[in-house]
């Protein structure tokens, strides 16, 4: 019987460096039972509290929530409550709460509260922090595959981008993460490929498509512009690798590309690699 995917949500924290925007990643602890010890953007699972606010507490209204993840159908209460998991990970995980302003001593104990199992929203509202939705960007969806090819378990999980606030340190807690890393796209794929960095094909593929932009203000703009696409990468065996591909790849049951550059990954090598290798991944020139 197949496992329904698990409603999660992902942040690609950015911020603008001299050489291009740099995302930040965090390397799971090692003994994470969701792919440990391998490098990934903060986010996590949707929780039952993430749907059970009142929206008068919201910054947008959950109908404007729905329309930017491009899912008509979506139920509101769903797609605010992906939003606010996007929130809540990304401050549990790096210490960040994407919102101007954050007092740090309201910031901790925030991080307190909810390590003590307190409700996100009301804990914000208590410690006069602000709620900020309109800080994340719908980038994409990922669903994993049917028969998954990295984890036990499915996901169904929508992408957010969201510029690093001012003034707040990320850093990782020793317990879910054992390393913050702030990286250019390119230099992470680049350390992928040297081995020194372990990532999976949802990472590798994002940071492809990040480092085709030269500033946070353009991924966003970009980001606001277009539907996110829904990618269902689908596996299959060839000449004994495994492979995962992407929609617009001739195997894939969808014809239309979602994003420039490869359309599948083989597992060679101990490592997802896709055919014409790192270059393939990387921006021209």
């Amino acid at each position: 019987v197949l496992t329904p995917p698990l409603a999660s949500a992902t942040v690609m924290v950015l911020r603008d460096s001299p050489q291009g925007p740099e995302v930040l990643m965090m390397r799971r602890h090692g003994n994470s039972s969701v792919l440990g010890g391998a490098h990934v953007f903060p986010g996590g699972k949707l929780d039952p509290q993430d749907l059970q606010v009142n929206p008068a507490l919201l910054d947008q209204p959950p109908a404007r929530l729905r329309d930017a993840l491009g899912e008509p159908d979506l139920d509101e209460a769903l797609a605010a409550g992906l939003h606010l998991a996007a929130l809540r990970e990304t401050l549990e995980e790096c210490g960040l709460l994407l919102a101007d302003g954050a007092a740090p001593d309201a910031l901790r104990q925030a991080e307190a509260r909810l390590r003590a199992g307190e409700a996100f929203v009301p804990t914000l509202t208590a410690l006069g922090l602000p709620l900020q939705t309109a800080r994340l960007v719908p980038w994409s969806r990922w669903i994993t595959p049917r028969v998954p090819s990295v984890t036990r378990s499915r996901f169904d999980t929508r992408f957010f981008l969201a510029e690093a606030p001012a003034g707040q340190d990320a850093r990782h807690d020793d317990h879910e993460a054992t390393e913050t890393l702030w990286v250019l796209p390119a230099d992470g794929l680049r350390q992928y490929w040297e081995g020194t960095i372990d990532l999976a094909p949802p990472q590798i593929m994002s940071l492809s498509q990040l480092a085709h932009f030269g500033s946070v203000a353009a991924l966003m703009a970009v980001a606001r512009r277009r539907r996110p696409p829904l990618v269902e990468p689908e596996a299959f065996d060839l000449a004994g690798e495994r492979v995962i591909c992407y929609p617009g790849d001739p195997r894939h049951s969808v014809p239309q590309r979602a994003w420039p550059g490869p359309t599948r990954l083989a597992y060679r090598n101990r490592r997802f690699e896709p055919d014409g290798g790192l270059d393939a991944l990387l921006p021209p020139g």
